[in-house]
Formats: C-alpha cells, structure tokens, sequence
C-alpha cells in the first residue's frame, strides 16, 4: 500500500472554547498546536482561526498571515487555508483569506446542506460566551453552497496555482464534484476528503462510509486520494477503517474533542499520535510533506503562486 496521507485540523468553526480547556484560540496557540502535530506525522495541517478574545471564528486575513509565517518559519508541512470558515459567514467573507494568501491547498465544500450543532447544548452547557449559544443552537442554520458558490472559488483560487481538498458529506456532493470535474473546472488527482458524523450529512456507520467510498470511485475513477475525517466519536474508528482500506485519514480537535470515551485530547497531537499508531499496526507508513505534494499534484511550498 501507498504511505497514508495524515491532515491534522487544531481548530476550526464547530467547537467552542467552553467545550474544551484544550482547544486553541490565539494565532500563536493554532501555530504551537499544527507544528506539534506536524512534528508527530501529520503531512498536511488545516486551519482555521479565531478573534483571540473571545474564541468565535473569523476570516481575518492578518490573522491568517501571522499564522501562516510562523508555521513556514519552522516546517515544511503543507498548509491548508479553509474557504468553509463558519456557517454563519458570507461566501465572500470565508474565500478572502484563500484569496489574498494563495495558499498550496484549500478547503472545499461541494454543497448547500443543513447543519445542525444544537445536540451539543445537551452535553455542554456552561458556555461562557453568549456567541456560543447562538451558534449552537441555531436549528436553522444552512451551510450554503450554492454550484455558483462552488465555480467561483475553483476559478478564483484555482487561477492561482491552489488546489483543493474537496469536502464532501453526503453522496450528492460527489456527485457534484463529478459534475465540476466533467466540465473541466478540477483536474485529478481530486483529494476527497469524506465528512462522516455530522447532523445534516451521512452518518458514520461503517455502511455509510463504504457507500461514500463506492460511490466516489464509481464517479470519479482511480485518479483520486481517499480520505475520512470521522466528527466527535467516530474519528478513530472511521480513520482505522480509512486506514484499513488503504485510504487517508483527518484528525484534529477541529473535527473532535475526544481521545477516548469520556477523555478529552489534551491535543491534536494526541490524536496524530492515536491514528499513526493505528497506521504502525496496519503496516502503513506515514507519508511526508514532500510526498503529500507530490500524490495531490500541489506546487512547492516555496513556489511563488
């Protein structure tokens, strides 16, 4: 089998500072906690960033740089800027970053979906931030993205030389990767990244994900890299099974808490750690930087756009 291909998201728009003591919030926090985990394997860090007050996620593009500076000044990972940023955000406000910093790889989500994030008030409910109850329990929340949506960020970033990780929660979104692709707006190798567990997308039971790995290699043929990131519980058991099946994996506190029923991961790296021993186990090497970039067809990282 190929070296697996390990991404590592240390934060992202989905859980709030309330819910863990561990989750990072400043650009020097998110840059401390994506070299920990490129250190421990991850070949491919994907970020977010959060208003360093109060912890809600934003799009600011000198946060972005920071961050991205300090992680250049000390490792060659391959850096992955999200065009998903939050729900709650324009499209406009979630592709400036990707934008104005041309990154090697971005993020992609291939459709319009609900999502649903109020279940979380159940388990987590002394919030410090009233931010945090609104963005949880919003049961009208859509994460739009409209095929319009879609085609301007793929001519808009990709016209500078950056490639995509392709979001995909559902099997409609396949299908509308196939579509981008059969009018020639993306060219292989396609990085699927399939998104399992999330209220409003499929479920991550083994079924459903062995239904989105059909599905994506019926419509798409040999030419992509297969990935899974499992949300909350599911993230070891669908990374093992990703593993298992000669795909990649995403970890990270972005997509879960958890280490473990009940024990919240001290860190990304922690989880890194878990799925590389994972790996160890199956016989799989973990690939490098330098082999990411190569396998999905990326620029240098010191490639001007």
């Amino acid at each position: 089998m190929q070296t697996a291909i390990l991404t590592c998201a240390p934060t992202g728009a989905i859980h709030t500072p309330s819910m863990s003591p561990y989750l990072p919030v400043t650009v020097e926090e998110i840059a401390t906690a994506a070299l920990e985990a490129a250190e421990g394997g991850a070949a491919i860090v994907h970020l977010h960033v959060r208003d360093p007050e109060d912890g809600h996620p934003v799009q600011d593009v000198g946060l972005f740089r920071d961050l991205l500076a300090r992680i250049a000044d000390a490792s060659d990972v391959v850096v992955n800027l999200t065009t998903g940023g939050s729900p709650h955000m324009t499209v406009e406000e979630r592709v400036a970053p990707a934008v104005q910093l041309a990154p090697e790889l971005a993020s992609l989500n291939m459709g319009t979906m609900n999502f649903g994030l109020y279940p979380m008030l159940d388990r987590f409910t002394d919030l410090r931030h009233e931010w945090e109850r609104t963005h949880l329990g919003n049961k009208d929340l859509v994460f739009k993205n409209t095929f319009a949506d879609i085609e301007r960020i793929l001519r808009t970033c990709g016209d500078q030389g950056t490639r995509f990780e392709f979001e995909c929660y559902d099997t409609s979104h396949l299908y509308n990767l196939a579509h981008m692709r059969d009018r020639g707006l993306v060219q292989g190798p396609l990085f699927v990244q399939t998104v399992v567990g999330l209220l409003g997308g499929i479920g991550a039971d083994v079924e459903d994900l062995l239904h989105m790995r059909r599905t994506a290699i019926r419509l798409l043929g040999d030419d992509i890299e297969w990935s899974v990131l499992g949300a909350g519980a599911a993230q070891t058991r669908t990374a093992a099974i990703a593993l298992s099946l000669g795909g990649n994996a995403r970890v990270g506190l972005e997509d879960s808490l958890w280490d473990g029923p009940g024990r919240l991961a001290t860190s990304s790296r922690a989880q890194v750690d878990r799925v590389r021993t994972i790996a160890s186990a199956l016989h799989r090497d973990i690939a490098t930087p330098q082999e990411a970039r190569r396998r999905l067809a990326l620029r240098d990282a010191d490639e001007a756009p």
